[in-house]
């Protein structure tokens, strides 16, 4: 993983089952002018496909992944165990991405091993500066000292 953000361009998955969140996510990564590269899933499915793709090549490797927890075929939770199972993936950081506020979801996507969880922005600007604040979180040092209060993000 790179150390700066400055230098390669920053890959970003979203795994995301609602057409209109993934447009806002996509329209907000494209107004920040981030130097990035953006690959949208619309189901979990799709998402381990890709992840465990043998043709992907390791300079494609993401740095971060949204992932919303209610989709079709493989859930959130699931994409999350399947990939905290698998050594490969140690470096990526796991954005959980929901509209859901249960301390449930939120307790055990923190025990699976997700870096975050973020509310769903009701609101364009505020879905910008969420994406712009966690794709420059340096994940190394907020997970040092997480604990459920600094794993659900807020503005």
């Amino acid at each position: 993983m790179p150390t700066t953000r400055d230098q390669d361009p920053f890959h970003i998955l979203l795994a995301d089952d609602d057409a209109d969140d993934r447009q806002f996510f996509s329209e907000a990564i494209h107004e920040l002018k981030l130097q990035h590269t953006l690959t949208v899933f619309r189901d979990g499915r799709e998402l381990m496909e890709h992840l465990e793709s043998p043709d992907r090549e390791d300079e494609d490797f993401p740095h971060i992944l949204f992932l919303d927890l209610n989709m079709p075929y493989i859930t959130g939770f699931d994409c999350l165990r399947a990939i905290r199972k698998n050594p490969k993936f140690n470096n990526l950081s796991v954005a959980i991405y929901s509209t859901s506020s249960s301390e449930k979801d939120i307790e055990e996507t923190f025990i699976g091993g997700a870096n975050i969880y973020i509310r769903k922005p009701n609101d364009f600007a505020t879905l910008k500066k969420v994406i712009k604040d966690v794709v420059n979180m340096n994940f190394q040092f907020h997970s040092s000292g997480m604990n459920l209060e600094t794993f659900l993000f807020s503005i």
